[in-house]
């Protein structure tokens, strides 16, 4: 056992982790991996995801399934792996070289440095385990990795986590990046040593190299290849299972499973199937308490990182995505780098690619609420945002004149926006007329969760403000395109949206506070808008 071959580290990390209350068994993927090897002679795989999606703790059990450090029987013998055909003959039964690219030496200033480690540490486990094959800590890892196969017939498996870490490091410059892609192609390319070798990251490939280095790894990401997909984050059949154990395990359990879904929900699939944040979903029933566990986990101003030399393009996208809307785009396959961001597809598809936003059916939104949340506040404390940030601001003074009946002062709000040059103020459908309402009313968020086109009655109200606080107002606002405020009050009133806030029959209420109708309309001939609000 060393630092990189045949490490304890994955297997006492692995053996943690599936001792949790909340462990999800996802060891099929080992056996996807034997069968492409074994079956299909494939040895080079890479997995990117955005961070916190289950990469590590991936990368983890495959070193405790294949290494030598220890026995694995104990946690795999009752996990679905155990079923594979493969199992016997794979567990425990390689060398396994386990590297954390993520890792640096002390005092790192250099990548010499952080190569160095990695090579005289590699080569260091070598001299250890193969005594008798004359390796030299002076040589390449490559060539005491050749003589040990020359002369032991064994071969590795190669266990890479976060290989494009480096590449974030202040002190490697671009001759080093090239120098770093030349390291993996001699290390791992076309070398019969190599059982098979696995690679995660964030970022594909494509960003950094021509593919010319390293070519010979097939690459799998959240977006566009559906292989491995359901392995990172978890499926809904999943989360009803540890909603499951939560409810039987947690006096006092506060979370519904409607709040994990609204939450941490969102994220799909190339195939289309829906995944849930992994680190949320755990962070929430592990602490009993709905929060932003994800995005809470590093620096979530990044997100204005993408946007901010495009904002003239992007900044009515905004407003349509934080309103719940899709944005069509036609993402390109890999993320460029902060310098390459020249157009909005490719701003996009890095914040995909760093799972800011989710793409499904050839758009980009917003995944959830733990996400949305980012959004608002983005929108609340960015001037530079322009006419998106004033009017945000405007959204306290919004919801307060809507709690007092003062629509003069809605409507003056409104007309506000309506003034501002921008496309989106077109109205050419009440697609935009609600995303409008959405920005006036963002400050509203703090005291209300605010459902889009939700079910009340008998039909679909355009927006439902549910208050946080029992006792407080709740509101039901109806929009109209050349209609009147009248009309939208009518439509809350006869379709009976307010059933929404006064629970079934026998049970009390859910809010005690007033349920107000709002009306808001827009009228293409005057340029106006109107407002009314009435107690029901």
């Amino acid at each position: 056992m060393g630092m990189f071959l045949n490490s304890i580290a994955p297997f006492e990390e692995y053996k943690r982790l599936a001792k949790t209350r909340f462990f999800v068994d996802k060891t099929d993927i080992i056996r996807e991996i034997l069968t492409a090897v074994v079956e299909d002679g494939q040895r080079y795989f890479c997995i990117t995801r955005p961070r916190r999606f289950g990469k590590s703790i991936m990368a983890n059990m495959l070193g405790a399934f294949f290494g030598r450090a220890e026995c694995g029987e104990q946690i795999f013998g009752h996990l679905k792996v155990a079923e594979c055909r493969y199992y016997p003959e794979y567990l425990n039964s390689h060398e396994v070289i386990y590297i954390d690219f993520s890792r640096l030496p002390r005092d790192c200033k250099s990548y010499e440095q952080y190569k160095e480690r990695i090579q005289d540490g590699i080569n260091c486990d070598l001299l250890k385990a193969y005594p008798e094959s004359k390796l030299r800590a002076d040589r390449s890892i490559w060539d005491n990795l050749q003589t040990v196969f020359e002369q032991e017939h064994v071969r590795f498996i190669f266990v890479m986590d976060e290989w494009d870490a480096v590449f974030h490091k202040d002190f490697v410059t671009e001759k080093d990046k090239k120098n770093y892609l030349e390291f993996l192609r001699d290390l791992l390319k076309g070398q019969a040593y190599v059982e098979f070798a696995y690679m995660t990251g964030v970022l594909p490939i494509a960003k950094y190299s021509s593919g010319s280095e390293i070519n010979m790894f097939k690459e799998y990401d959240m977006v566009a290849t559906e292989k491995f997909s359901e392995y990172f984050g978890f499926l809904d059949g999943e989360v009803d299972a540890l909603f499951d154990i939560y409810q039987r395990t947690t006096p006092n359990a506060k979370i519904t499973r409607e709040d994990l879904a609204e939450w941490y929900d969102g994220y799909h699939t190339a195939s289309g199937r829906r995944l849930y944040n992994p680190r949320s979903v755990i962070g929430a029933l592990t602490d009993n308490q709905i929060n932003s566990y994800w995005t809470s986990s590093g620096p979530y101003d990044e997100i204005f990182y993408y946007i901010r030399n495009h904002i003239e393009e992007i900044r009515d996208d905004l407003v349509l995505m934080v309103s719940g809307e899709h944005i069509e785009m036609k993402l390109q396959g890999y993320a460029a780098t902060s310098t390459e961001l020249h157009t909005k597809n490719q701003v996009y598809s890095a914040m995909v690619v760093y799972g800011l936003l989710t793409y499904a059916d050839g758009a980009v939104l917003i995944p959830n609420r733990e996400l949305m949340d980012k959004f608002n506040e983005l929108l609340l404390e960015k001037e530079s945002l322009g006419y998106v940030y004033r009017l945000a601001k405007e959204s306290g003074r919004m919801l307060k004149a809507t709690l007092a009946g003062d629509t003069r002062t809605m409507a003056e709000i409104l007309k506000l926006a309506h003034d501002t040059e921008a496309p989106i103020f077109s109205y050419n459908s009440e697609i935009e007329l609600s995303a409008v309402v959405n920005l006036v009313y963002l400050a509203a968020r703090d005291k209300y969760r605010v459902e889009r086109e939700d079910k009340a009655g008998e039909g679909y109200v355009d927006f439902i403000f549910y208050p946080e606080r029992k006792g407080a107002d709740a509101l039901l606002l109806e929009l109209k395109v050349n209609g009147t405020p009248e009309e939208a009050i009518r439509q809350i009133r006869n379709r009976n949206y307010a059933l929404r806030f006064r629970g079934k029959m026998g049970e009390p209420a859910k809010y005690t506070g007033r349920i107000l109708a709002v009306g808001i309309s827009y009228d293409r001939k005057t340029k106006e808008h109107s407002c009314k609000v009435e107690a029901l």
